[in-house]
């Protein structure tokens, strides 16, 4: 007698956000599962605390959890965290007295030569320090566009203004980021 094994295709996020809604705690296990990485990597990048980055995606998730039926479109699921994880980091920036340093992330593979993963290692560290260089809608944006590849019309959305706003703070971003690493090329 042969098995025969049944792979089933991914549930999409609006698939999941309805039985979310209708109670099913594991189809929202599924969605954290799904974008808890992709929103930590972003809050990080904003806040350069691994603590405060932790923080702000276990509230926003906490947060999305309870406010789930506010959100029209299912779909739409990914878009609205990145908006609620922005305003919260931009919430944590506003807050805080003093800036933290960029620590170097702990998830970086070496490279072949230890030469080059301690050039590579001394270029993220001046990329972290530019970014905090940036003012906090420009490191959103520039973020936003060029680490998570958004779109200029999703990054309006996130921040609350308007796409000619957000192309604007995007190019003096990438201005401003050549001119600091310029060093490096």
């Amino acid at each position: 007698m042969t098995h025969i094994e049944v792979v089933s295709a991914p549930l999409d996020d609006a698939t999941l956000v309805t039985r979310a809604r209708d109670g099913d705690v594991r189809a929202y296990e599924v969605l954290v599962l799904r974008y808890q990485g992709r929103m930590y990597r972003f809050a990080q990048r904003m806040l350069a605390s691994r603590p405060d980055a932790e923080d702000v995606v276990q509230e926003v998730f906490l947060t999305a959890w309870r406010r789930l039926d506010q959100l029209q479109d299912g779909a739409a699921f990914v878009s609205w965290l990145y908006k609620a994880t922005t305003n919260r980091c931009l919430n944590v920036i506003r807050a805080r007295k003093p800036r933290t340093e960029v620590e170097p992330d702990e998830h970086e593979a070496p490279g072949p030569l230890p030469e080059r993963s301690a050039e590579v290692g001394e270029q993220m560290a001046a990329l972290g320090r530019a970014l905090l260089q940036l003012t906090d809608e420009q490191r959103a944006c520039w973020l936003l566009r060029e680490v998570h590849g958004r779109s200029y019309d999703e990054i309006a959305q996130h921040i609350g203004s308007g796409v000619t706003a957000v192309r604007g703070r995007i190019a003096r971003a990438r201005v401003q980021l050549a001119e600091v690493m310029a060093p490096w090329r």
